[in-house]
């Protein structure tokens, strides 16, 4: 623990010093071809990683992902002691038939 200490101490005494700012400010220089490592780096790397998150996303798609599971009438949910005031009472106001289930069921069966 006195190490750590210590060394903190050194730390500190190092960070007062007048040179380390010039340290900083020197190491701030760019290179002026550094445009191009940034143009390799998006083409070589980022590139490729957008096209193949895409296809990964788009074409490689399980089409029965989006199934909704199978339905089980449990009691404690979808309990309407009162209708929705709006519509015909058994639809909330975001329902979305394909992943909401009403308490008989989903609308769609297919």
């Amino acid at each position: 623990m006195s190490f750590l200490a210590s060394s903190y101490i050194r730390f500190l005494k190092q960070a007062k010093t007048p040179s380390l700012g010039a340290v900083r400010q020197m190491s701030a220089a760019h290179d002026q071809d550094g445009w191009k490592m940034w143009k390799k780096i998006f083409f070589f790397v980022a590139f490729p990683i957008i096209v193949i998150g895409n296809v990964n996303a788009f074409v490689m798609v399980d089409g029965t992902e989006m199934d909704p599971p199978a339905y089980v009438p449990y009691d404690h949910l979808r309990i309407r002691t009162k209708g929705f005031p709006w519509g015909d009472g058994n639809h909330s106001l975001i329902h979305n038939g394909h992943t909401n289930s009403l308490p008989d069921g989903f609308e769609h069966k297919e």
